[in-house]
């Protein structure tokens, strides 16, 4: 793979933005192995050979099994799944293709949250 652009040259600024996000998601205490499997979820979505090559790279690193990277694009067929990580890639699509769709269905948002209860603002609660 050949990464097209040097962000790093073309926005320092933007890029340590980046950087100083990336960051922040790992102190969140959420898990290293499910961070990979978002990433690489958006990144199939986007279409982004470069992101998806890196991403599952790093998963497996991060002892991610082959059979779960292959089934990621059908993990709602797939059994090898958690409740937890099927509630981070429907959150991962939906914000993913927001876009497109306008919305982030309620039943998406209440699954997650059900997950992830411990990661939202008591703030969120009064949607």
């Amino acid at each position: 793979m050949q990464q097209r652009l040097d962000y790093k040259l073309a926005s320092p600024q933007t890029f340590n933005a980046m950087l100083h996000v990336e960051q922040q998601v790992h102190k969140s205490g959420l898990e290293e192995s499910l961070l990979e499997l978002v990433k690489s979820r958006a990144s199939q979505i986007n279409g982004c050979a470069w992101c998806l090559d890196m991403h599952t790279k790093d998963a497996r690193a991060r002892g991610e099994t082959e059979q779960r990277l292959y089934l990621l694009p059908v993990w709602r067929e797939a059994h090898c799944y958690s409740d937890r990580e099927r509630a981070a890639l429907a959150w991962t699509e939906a914000v993913t293709q927001v876009a497109a769709t306008h919305d982030v269905p309620d039943e998406v948002y209440d699954a997650a949250r059900a997950q992830f209860s411990s990661y939202v603002s008591p703030h969120a609660a009064a949607r």
